[in-house]
């Protein structure tokens, strides 16, 4: 009896520990965002720029049977929007493994997950900050929500988990590369493929053959249609006869818990090995 009732505190005081540490991480990395709002700008032009860009250059252009092309194509920014998002967490890593400041991090007595938990957290209220503004860009242009205030709210909340969950993965590979640079080209040299070649801006039923099958096993498109599912701006817009497209939103969450636990141990184990050397 004795000894549970004496571990008991150690257990609490080591969990205090760690969440005090990645709060104190988030904040540092919230702070230097404040600091740089030319970081903040950037991240919130470009959706705006997508938006407008699509909605009223191309929009003109292009049809979608079954609805209207604005409706069907705020889903696919958004998707868009928190996928490129979550590459700050990478190319963040990779600037401070340059800096030198892994090394100073690493003299303090903190726990060896805090960096990453501070770096993903605060790219997810990046994340959260840019997808506010987007959303208010696409009520100007004639976007709406047709479903219920706990389906939207679902919807965001997948959004921002695929944001987060991925954000682990670009932090291990922003510590697996030398330079920022690399991973800034590598990051979009795979991501715009698998933002542009899905169902984000069109229907993947026009494609031809082998990009309409890539686009339908896509995970950005899973997630797309999940966010049209949720915000209710599916239309009659037919959906392929393919599970990951039949249930997104299941498909969707069995990935973010598949980064999670793949990733996650393994972007920390980087960490400790990088901060032992």
């Amino acid at each position: 009896m004795t000894a549970t009732v004496t571990l008991q505190p150690v257990r609490l005081n080591a969990l205090a520990a760690w969440l005090s540490d990645g709060w104190v991480v988030t904040r540092r990395n919230l702070t230097r965002i404040k600091r740089s709002p030319d970081m903040l700008v950037f991240a919130v032009l470009q959706p705006i720029m997508f938006v407008l860009l699509f909605s009223q250059v191309y929009g003109g252009a292009i049809r979608v049977n079954g609805t209207n092309y604005t409706q069907f194509l705020m889903a696919g920014i958004f998707a868009q929007t928190v996928v490129f998002g979550a590459t700050f967490s990478g190319s963040a890593m990779a600037q401070d493994l340059k800096e030198g400041l892994i090394d100073r991090f690493r003299t303090l007595p903190m726990s060896a997950s805090a960096v990453l938990i501070g770096r993903t957290n605060s790219d997810l209220v990046l994340n959260a900050i840019s997808m506010s503004i987007m959303m208010l860009t696409g009520v100007a242009v004639g976007w709406r929500v047709h479903a219920s205030v706990l389906s939207f709210v679902g919807g965001v909340a997948l959004l921002l988990l695929f944001a987060y969950a991925f954000s682990w993965v670009m932090a291990l590979v922003g510590m697996s590369v030398r330079t920022p640079e690399v991973i800034n080209n590598a990051s979009f040299m795979i991501l715009f493929p698998l933002t542009f070649v899905s169902n984000a801006f069109v229907p993947s039923n026009t494609l031809p053959l082998v990009l309409r099958v890539f686009a339908e096993w896509n995970p950005v498109s899973s997630l797309v249609q999940a966010a049209r599912t949720l915000f209710g701006n599916v239309g009659s817009v037919p959906v392929p006869e393919i599970w990951t497209m039949q249930h997104p939103v299941t498909t969707v969450l069995i990935g973010i818990a598949g980064m999670l636990i793949v990733f996650v141990p393994l972007a920390v184990g980087k960490y400790a090995r990088i901060s032992a050397q």
